[in-house]
């Protein structure tokens, strides 16, 4: 049924739907924004890769941040809360 997925043909009404939709004075704004959210995403994650490998030496924090004990697998909704009433 899908033996040829996308061809040239395909991909150019795609573009013209685009085109139609957005019109051609927002797509380099649109493209300019789009570029900038992956420079910016792209930083983060290089942040983030650093800061991941500086805290890989710190100390593990704590699991049971409230002095709840969960059982390992079990799923969040049957842990309840830190009074120990069941969750809603």
């Amino acid at each position: 049924m899908l033996r040829n997925g996308l061809e040239p043909w395909h991909l150019l009404i795609v573009a013209i739907m685009i085109i139609v939709l957005f019109g051609s004075k927002k797509l380099p704004e649109a493209a300019r924004g789009l570029g900038k959210s992956m420079r910016i995403l792209k930083s983060e994650a290089k942040a983030m890769k650093e800061d991941g490998t500086a805290q890989s030496t710190a100390a593990p924090a704590e699991p049971a941040a409230q002095g709840v004990q969960v059982a390992p697998g079990e799923p969040a909704a049957a842990r309840g809360t830190a009074e120990g009433s069941p969750a809603h």
